[in-house]
């Protein structure tokens, strides 16, 4: 049974980079530029691109993701 790759290793892939409002997986496996990253709480989440437009005035006044 083959077992998933260790995150610790140098020739490990990145893991995915998923929206974390949505879900939504980015194409290439790295945020696009026209996805938004935020920092709450000391951890980092990205947005894609429509979710950030949805939300782009919540996200403008620095409200954490659990207000919108």
């Amino acid at each position: 049974m083959p077992q998933d790759p260790d995150p610790h290793r140098p020739d490990a892939p990145p893991p995915p980079v998923v929206c974390a409002r949505c879900g939504a997986v980015a194409p290439t496996g790295t945020p696009p530029p026209t996805w938004t990253c935020s920092v709450e709480n000391g951890t980092r989440h990205y947005f894609c691109d429509a979710c950030a437009r949805a939300n782009i005035r919540s996200i403008e006044g620095r409200l954490d993701s659990s207000w919108w």
